[in-house]
């Protein structure tokens, strides 16, 4: 039971790449550009996550569904996974907005 988190945020970062290559959203669009943001948004994240770990903000919760693996004091390994899937999201969002956008002042 304590990989379930992490093993439903690996099933819907599987989902985003799924959308992602179906409809070019993202990686399939443009792989060293999504990249780049991907992997800067993640580290944006990750310095705010620790930041507010250092001003006593925030903490990771007990809970049976987690691993229990740490990267960081108060820094869960879901974490990063679920950052990842928080800004690959969004990107995916963004992109697909646009094209329907552009579908639409197109018709």
């Amino acid at each position: 039971m304590g990989i379930l988190y992490l093993a439903a945020l690996l099933v819907s970062l599987t989902g985003m790449v799924v959308l992602d290559r179906r409809f070019r959203l993202f990686f399939f669009d443009a792989p060293r550009r999504a990249a780049i943001v991907l992997v800067t948004g993640v580290l944006f994240f990750v310095v705010w996550d620790l930041c507010g770990i250092g001003l006593g903000i925030f903490f990771r919760g007990e809970t049976a569904f987690m691993t229990g693996l740490q990267v960081a004091p108060e820094l869960p390994v879901e974490e990063l996974f679920f950052l990842t899937l928080l800004c690959y999201l969004t990107m995916n969002v963004f992109r697909g907005a646009q094209l329907l956008l552009e579908r639409r002042r197109a018709a």
